[in-house]
């Protein structure tokens, strides 16, 4: 019992230290930054650089003055840094999450300063902000600091009680009535206006199975609002959840044109002419960058594009993926290698790369994974685009290198090369190839072949996909669609399965980054073509693995799974 006694005491000591501490602290903020001698004040400084630290602190978790934040957690626990940023819980738009039994109420300027009631239209909502008083810049930090919203009311413990001094509040103050304060463009009077991008190096038939399916779902969703839209009773009663049953969308086309590096002119000309709330999906041969700088630079989000050619960020923002593309089938093939030590047993691997968007995105996303695995770097072989990758040469590369592996990045003038190595003295035991990169030609490869030849695939196996194709126009299912243009309209659907949820998600609050945060907060979509979608805010890769596979023997091959889906 002393035992347990004393033990009780330390903590009821400790904790009251701990209170102590931050109570001088907060109490002595000021002064401890004046006597550093570089306090940084927000009459210093234009409101539009007070605004943008007033975001990085909300957003990173870093003062104006450089340092990074502090705060005490649960009560008694100092924590600091990005673990405690106000977007980890309030979202990038500040209109709040709700986790479990933990509802994290709106930080944006339209909530914070008016009372809250906890009614819509004369209903209670559990989901919606208690009832409290209208926030004053006092009252704010005071909640901010102390936990204690105008009303009196104890904040969760959940959220820490941040150090901030009072110029330190100012800032964030001015910033949290900026935020989602006014509708994004591209909204109003009721309609929400999407683009979709199509680049002029796209087939028409590839072009259609991504354009007409977006068309059929605006049509379908136009024709709902219009039934409802004369129904007034129903409008007026309606609950925050309800509210995209009125919504009409207008979706245009933006056509580009010429090279890539002209792209982003004529972006800024389409939407000088008509500011659009968010791009949807949208295809292109080329690399999707132009089009992303673009979104990053206008802050327009971008759903889906279909590309296997994205630009992979991690700190990037207004663009989700479907997928890495290209990079995750060489971040497959590297994490697969990794586990087969005994294959490598201290062995080189060499890498043969196309001089190609797509090569390089393939060795790209080998490489980073290979070099983060803590393995040697592969030994690299650069195929300029025309050069032909001969019998002679690759015997050549496997008697000098003798590998463990070979990863080969490139298409199907690589696969007579190929043919070379059933009787060559130096086989490697494994090569990995590309199912992207090589297309409906990988069905080609010898059956001599098949045996040492692995295959990274980030689908669903053919065999296992669902026939049925909903939100397709009924003109489509008489079409006899290739393969790769069936992979388009899966991936549309995909698109379309994110925009209604996020529609409805949205609670009639359109804003931009709103739109992006309730993406980031759906739970995983059992979707068409891909094994898998997952979300999870601030992530903008929606598909995160890949199979290996194998092809079996005879005329008719199928693929073989080598490996479970192999996520990072």
């Amino acid at each position: 019992m002393r035992m347990n006694f004393e033990t009780a005491k330390d903590r009821f000591f400790g904790r009251m230290l701990r209170t102590l501490t931050l109570l001088l602290v907060m109490v002595s903020a000021d002064t401890v930054w004046a006597e550093a001698g570089h306090p940084l004040t927000i009459a210093e400084v234009s409101k539009e650089e007070a605004l943008r630290l007033g975001a990085r602190m909300y957003r990173e978790g870093i003062l104006p003055s450089g340092e990074p934040l502090e705060a005490i957690y649960r009560g008694d626990i100092p924590v600091t840094g990005k673990a405690f940023t106000c977007i980890s819980c309030h979202l990038r738009s500040g209109l709040g999450s709700i986790e479990g039994r933990v509802f994290t109420p709106p930080t944006n300027g339209d909530i914070l300063f008016r009372p809250q009631k906890s009614l819509y239209k004369g209903v209670e909502i559990a989901s919606m902000p208690p009832r409290r008083a209208a926030y004053t810049d006092d009252s704010l930090a005071d909640a901010i600091r102390g936990g204690l919203d105008p009303s009196g009311r104890t904040l969760n413990e959940v959220m820490p009680r941040y150090m901030f001094t009072d110029e330190d509040m100012k800032f964030l103050v001015l910033y949290l009535k900026s935020l989602s304060t006014g509708f994004s463009p591209g909204f109003s009077d009721g309609t929400l206006r999407l683009a979709t991008i199509v680049s002029e190096d796209v087939r028409p038939e590839e072009r259609d199975a991504m354009l007409v399916p977006l068309q059929s779902f605006v049509a379908l969703k136009n024709r709902q609002a219009k039934v409802y839209e004369s129904q007034p009773r129903k409008a007026r009663m309606a609950l925050p959840s309800m509210e995209s049953t009125y919504l009409k969308l207008t979706l245009s086309l933006w056509e580009l044109k010429g090279r890539p590096e002209t792209w982003r002119a004529q972006l800024e000309e389409y939407y000088r002419r008509e500011p659009v709330f968010a791009i949807a999906g949208g295809i292109t041969a080329s690399h999707w960058q132009p089009i992303h700088q673009f979104s990053e630079d206008n802050q327009v989000p971008c759903v889906f594009p279909v590309t296997d050619l994205p630009v992979v960020s991690e700190s990037d923002w207004y663009t989700l993926y479907l997928s890495k593309g290209y990079y995750q089938e060489g971040e497959g093939a590297a994490r697969y290698l990794n586990n087969e030590e005994a294959l490598l047993n201290g062995r080189a691997v060499v890498q043969i790369v196309r001089a190609s968007g797509k090569g390089s995105a393939l060795a790209s996303g080998f490489e980073q994974s290979w070099r983060d695995l803590g393995r040697k770097a592969p030994v690299t072989l650069l195929l300029e685009e025309e050069k032909q990758l001969t019998k002679e040469l690759l015997e050549q590369v496997m008697d000098r290198e003798n590998p463990a592996a070979l990863v080969l990045w490139d298409d199907s003038r690589a696969l007579p090369a190929l043919d070379a190595l059933t009787a060559g003295k130096n086989r490697p035991a494994m090569v990995i190839i590309s199912s992207g990169y090589l297309g409906e030609d990988l069905w080609r490869i010898n059956e001599e072949v098949r045996e040492f030849t692995y295959i990274t695939y980030p689908f669903r196996l053919p065999q296992e996909e669902a026939p049925y194709l909903p939100y397709v126009d009924p003109s489509m299912r008489n079409m006899k669609l290739k393969d790769d243009e069936l992979k388009i309209v899966r991936k549309t659907y995909s698109i379309i399965q994110v925009l209604s949820r996020a529609l409805t998600d949205m609670r009639g609050n359109y804003y931009r980054d709103n739109f992006l945060d309730v993406i980031g907060m759906m739970p995983d979509l059992p979707v068409p073509l891909y094994e898998r979608l997952s979300f999870g805010p601030g992530q903008r890769y929606a598909s995160k693995g890949c199979y290996i596979v194998q092809l079996s023997k005879g005329p008719r091959p199928e693929l073989i799974k080598k490996s479970g889906w192999i996520v990072y």
